[in-house]
């Protein structure tokens, strides 16, 4: 039985922090579906024409969002930037390091909708494991 597959995405503009006083403007899209029910998808839309895509857990953006977490790659924290609630992402790659700030509430709101779409402990299930191996196999 093939499940259907449901994708919840979000756009938003994220900020490049180049210094403590300077920052640029980063469109985005946050994706997660149902056919990786354990992955986050934040794709930055840059002016190189190729977009950049990073994967990495949904539980890490989750606890992310309420202390500091991660280690190597991908490390993520909920701070202040003046008024705002802001979650920061700091990305590392052989291409070099990123720090961007996202507008925590639109991040939490997103995940929220995730959650909805595959609630937590509930991900194997949402899995398509005979499909899976179906199509290993043929």
């Amino acid at each position: 039985m093939e499940l259907p597959i449901s994708v919840v995405e979000h756009e938003l503009e994220l900020n490049l922090v180049l210094s403590p006083e300077h920052s640029v403007p980063v469109p985005a899209r946050l994706s997660y579906g149902s056919h990786d029910p354990y992955a986050v998808h934040i794709t930055f839309h840059l002016d190189t024409g190729s977009p950049v895509t990073w994967v990495f857990a949904r539980e890490l953006l989750v606890e992310g969002t309420f202390r500091p977490c991660g280690q190597g790659d991908v490390r993520i924290w909920p701070t202040r930037s003046g008024r705002r609630s802001v979650l920061c992402l700091a990305l590392s790659s052989p291409a070099g390091d990123a720090l961007l700030e996202a507008p925590l509430p639109a991040v939490a709101a997103w995940l929220e909708r995730a959650h909805r779409l595959v609630p937590p402990g509930s991900e194997l299930a949402a899995l398509d494991m005979d499909g899976s191996l179906a199509d290993l196999l043929a």
